[in-house]
Order: C-alpha cells, then structure tokens, then sequence
C-alpha cells in the first residue's frame, strides 16, 4: 500500500526524468531539423509504450472503445 506521500517519489522521479530528457534531445538533436527529431522520438515512444502494453497483458482492441472515449483522447493531442 502506498503511503499518502508515496506519491511524491513518483512525481520527483518523473520530474528528474522529464529534464534529462529535455537535455539528451537537446543534446541529441544537434543538426537535426527538430520536427523530423520529434518523429523519430515519438516512433520509439509508440515502440516501447506497445510492448510495454503487450508485456503486461494489458492490450486490447482500440476498435472496442466508444466513439466518446476516442474523441476524449483525441482532443488531448497537443
């Protein structure tokens, strides 16, 4: 069970890696045109995110979810 302050590990955690992230893409991305860079970030994000999802049984079908839940999801693309 998690402690009502557990939460603030994961939050620090996710913190110290969204910065690292921020600065290998900087680093990384050195005459490379930053929309093709973001591309290529996003395809192995889709990459490690659906074995992650195939790993823990978790996948189903997205042709299964309502018309309202694709629309929710939908509108949360920046």
């Amino acid at each position: 069970m998690m402690t009502s302050s557990g939460w603030f590990f994961w939050a620090a955690l996710s913190a110290c890696f969204a910065a690292l992230t921020a600065i290998f893409a900087k680093i990384g991305i050195q005459g490379v045109d930053s929309d093709f860079a973001t591309l290529v970030r996003t395809v192995i994000i889709v990459f490690v995110l659906a074995a992650f999802v195939w790993y823990t049984d978790k996948w189903s079908d997205p042709r299964d979810l309502p018309p309202r839940t694709l629309l929710f999801l939908g509108s949360k693309l920046n």
